[in-house]
């Protein structure tokens, strides 16, 4: 089973529309749509903005579905120049930004368990490969790898953007994918999280946001139903 969670209601409509047996579920008012494309069994849903709703939505899946990895797509802003609208970032590892106990003498961003203490989160390198690879095969599309950045804030100042880069050497942020990669973690299950680049460090110049959702669905889609028939 193919758990994918996706961050626009586009990218889990295109997937529905793929389905074929396509049986839809709802827990913790989460919709999940299960069924096969290219005669591989996929589970998908929209998680909604946020850790908190990325986790649930993640913890949900794997206790409902047990997919063997989960996939998560969406958007993300560039913390690095090289990064343009568009350009597609695929996930080495995944972090929470916003995590601050350092009152308490951590670092920033490190997480606390019972058993241990981690900042990073490791996408798995086959699959991270894999959709790299899909990415760089998309027409007028360039594709990176790196780490990405959760935090529960739209972070639009630059400063506050280069901060996260340079503290954590992560190329783009969002607010999702670190979630589910602590609770993929967690519960061993393989991940990767690749995003499109939906704003940039220039002020987003020659792009609408409209039709930067049509490109950013299309291209998400793309990607993950090519690794889906790759497999």
């Amino acid at each position: 089973m193919i758990g994918i969670i996706c961050a626009l209601a586009l990218e889990v409509d295109g997937l529905k529309s793929m389905m074929d047996n396509r049986l839809d579920m709802e827990y913790a008012n989460i919709k999940f749509s299960m069924g096969t494309i290219e005669g591989k069994s996929v589970v998908a849903a929209e998680c909604g903005v946020g850790k908190v709703n990325a986790a649930m939505c993640a913890q949900l899946m794997i206790d409902k579905y047990k997919p063997d990895f989960i996939i998560n797509s969406g958007v993300a802003g560039a913390l690095v120049d090289d990064l343009r609208i568009c350009d597609m970032v695929v996930g080495t590892e995944v972090l929470q930004h916003d995590m601050n106990a350092s009152a308490l003498g951590d670092p920033i961003g490190e997480i606390t368990f019972p058993d241990a203490n981690r900042i990073y989160f490791p996408c798995d390198e086959a699959i991270a490969k894999k959709i790299f690879k899909l990415c760089e095969g998309i027409e007028d599309a360039h594709a990176f790898m790196g780490r990405i950045a959760s935090g529960d804030l739209f972070v639009s100042r630059r400063s506050k953007r280069a901060r996260i880069n340079i503290r954590f050497d992560a190329i783009a942020c969002e607010m999702e994918g670190g979630a589910i990669g602590h609770v993929c973690f967690r519960n061993n299950v393989p991940f990767c999280v690749f995003r499109v680049i939906s704003d940039d460090l220039n002020k987003n110049q020659g792009m609408d946001f409209k039709d930067f959702c049509g490109i950013a669905g299309t291209r998400s889609i793309l990607v993950i139903s090519d690794f889906i028939k790759s497999l």
